[in-house]
């Protein structure tokens, strides 16, 4: 049996054609209130997001504006989001839906340590590399 994604009893083909009002009444309030306060950068997003669906799938959708919530209109579409050294590029699906972009765009990286350095101790030698 095929598992089906519902978000809030509702399947993402229905949350498509739904209006972004009704759909801030779904989420948490804080992304609800993010969406009611919409700046420019957001109305911008929004007029990328409308021109790409014009021209159909192709180039990812490139963007800085890394606090936008992902709506359900924008399933499907793939992002492009700076992390602050390059933009990380993703495709967005509807276990997304009701977070941020920059979620999916980690902006640090797990820190991988190697052999003690030049001045270290002669104790520190023997500590584990993996620890």
């Amino acid at each position: 049996m095929a598992r089906v994604f519902l978000f809030r009893g509702r399947a993402p083909d229905e949350l498509k054609s739904i209006k972004n009002d009704d759909f801030a009444k779904m989420i948490k309030a804080r992304q609800r209130r993010s969406l009611k306060r919409m700046g420019v950068t957001y109305q911008e997003l929004i007029s990328k997001v409308e021109e790409s669906k014009k021209k159909g799938k192709g180039k990812a959708i490139r963007t800085h504006a890394r606090e936008a919530v992902i709506l359900p209109s924008w399933l499907g579409l793939r992002f492009a989001v700076h992390n602050g050294k390059e933009f990380k590029e993703f495709e967005i699906i509807p276990e997304m839906m009701g977070h941020r972009l920059g979620e999916f765009s980690p902006a640090t990286k797990s820190v991988q340590h190697s052999a003690p350095g030049i001045r270290a101790t002669r104790g520190s030698k023997f500590l584990s590399v993996k620890g």
